[in-house]
């Protein structure tokens, strides 16, 4: 019998909940996919400098993919906004960049049965590469992404 792929919807919402570690994926303000992330080294508070392993928090949007990727494909997050750049500048700090949504570290697939159980980031988001098909699928260039604690 063949297996029969399902349509996974267009998101309009990208919704992460750090104290969850959960990635939503909405339409019309429901969610129609969760999944279970890992974050950065450092998951509470948001985002404050280039190096802090801290995952950013706020209103985004999803910029570009990048399906070669040093990770299994990545999905970049507009960080930083103009808020956070000036935030930055009054600490005399980089507010870093590069952060990104994707799967597993090209070549270290096989450790992703652990990966799944701390934060290992520098600040992105990481799913599974199986989940990060179906996210790639489900997002489209300009999908807004909301952050929060």
């Amino acid at each position: 019998m063949p297996t029969v792929a399902f349509a996974i919807p267009q998101a309009n919402l990208v919704m992460v909940k750090k104290s969850e570690a959960k990635l939503y994926l909405m339409k019309g303000g429901k969610v129609f996919r969760e999944y279970h992330v890992v974050l950065g080294g450092h998951p509470k508070g948001p985002k404050q400098r280039q190096g802090d392993e801290r995952t950013p928090e706020g209103r985004y949007i999803l910029d570009y993919k990048n399906a070669r990727s040093s990770f299994y494909k990545s999905i970049h997050i507009s960080y930083p906004n103009k808020a956070d750049r000036e935030r930055a500048r009054k600490a005399h700090v980089k507010p870093g960049g590069d952060i990104m949504i994707h799967g597993q570290k090209n070549g270290w697939r096989w450790l992703s049965f652990l990966s799944r159980h701390f934060n290992w980031t520098d600040g992105c988001i990481a799913v599974t590469n199986s989940e990060m098909d179906e996210i790639w699928d489900a997002v489209k260039i300009g999908t807004p992404i909301e952050i929060l604690p």
